[in-house]
């Protein structure tokens, strides 16, 4: 009976120690939430490993709070257009620390880190250093091999690593066909516009999450602009070389019959066409993601419209 009582004692010592280690982090991480943490900052937050030692069997629970707090931090960088992201990897390793078959980090952590900022931290290395740890500790789950492939084909333009990511990934029990389309493509480098397409609509169709549902369609929005643009492009370059000079104007286009009517963006403004004969898009701030169409020297607003 003694030695049950003082077991007992032990197990309830051990108990608080680890609830008190967990308040004391969780604590620690909302005190630099609201303010430019620093990576030293982050340093006070305990380790995923030593957490999970002290949870007796709660690691996914305590996992499911990080991950939490982890969207919450991006959440709040994001709306007060805060560019410093120093507290996001550290959050996310520690979340997969505590339950490493804790999918949605992974996916949906990646995508924060990798994009561009200030639509994400621009931390693609990292983004992909977390995948690949979510592969190691998920070695079946191929839809992981997708996040990898398309991390290094838009954030990182590495395209013989995503080439190899999607052929991983479809050699995976289970894996969709189309993961081999894309990395035969992958590794011929060509219709890279198609492939653009083909994969933000398979992430727009599969994720429930809204804001990457949303993200996946400005990114469709981009890609259906800079097709038009350069299919424009293609008929000026066509009224040049049947007239000897460029067109003045739309007008000009439509006359000589290269052009139904005037070009509009999907925000609804005739896109521009200049006097060299490049087009450029009304409003770029309004439409993330393009590439094509853009005032020379242009950058992207941080602000939100």
């Amino acid at each position: 009976m003694k030695a049950l009582q003082n077991s007992t004692k032990i197990t309830v010592l051990l108990l608080i120690a680890a609830f008190t280690g967990s308040v004391l982090a969780l604590h620690q991480v909302d005190r630099v939430r609201g303010k430019q943490a620093t990576l030293e900052e982050i340093l006070y937050v305990p380790s995923g490993k030593a957490l999970k030692r002290l949870s007796l069997g709660y690691s996914g629970l305590l996992a499911d709070i990080y991950w939490t707090r982890a969207v919450q931090y991006f959440g709040q960088k994001h709306h007060d257009e805060d560019l410093h992201y120093d507290l996001l990897y550290p959050l996310l390793d520690i979340t997969t620390d505590l339950d490493p078959h804790l999918i949605i980090a992974y996916e949906f952590g990646s995508i924060f880190l990798s994009q561009r900022i200030p639509d994400g931290a621009g931390q693609p290395e990292k983004a992909v250093a977390l995948v690949e740890k979510g592969i190691r500790a998920n070695p079946r789950y191929w839809r992981l091999y997708f996040t990898l492939g398309y991390i290094h084909y838009f954030d990182r333009k590495d395209y013989k690593a995503a080439q190899e990511a999607f052929q991983k990934g479809s050699e995976i029990p289970g894996a969709y066909s189309w993961m081999k389309v894309m990395a035969a493509t992958m590794a011929q480098r060509a219709g890279e516009i198609s492939l653009a397409k083909e994969i933000w609509s398979r992430l727009y169709e599969s994720t429930q999450d809204e804001m990457i549902k949303e993200n996946a369609k400005q990114h469709l929005v981009a890609l259906k602009v800079e097709q038009e643009i350069a299919e424009l492009e293609h008929r000026v370059e066509l009224f040049r070389q049947r007239n000897g000079r460029l067109p003045l104007s739309w007008q000009d286009m439509m006359q000589a019959g290269f052009l139904p009517g005037t070009p509009i963006d999907p925000i609804d403004k005739p896109l521009k066409l200049m006097p060299d004969g490049t087009i450029q898009v009304a409003d770029p701030d309004k439409l993330p993601f393009i590439t094509k169409g853009l005032p020379p020297g242009w950058k992207k607003s941080t602000k939100r419209h």
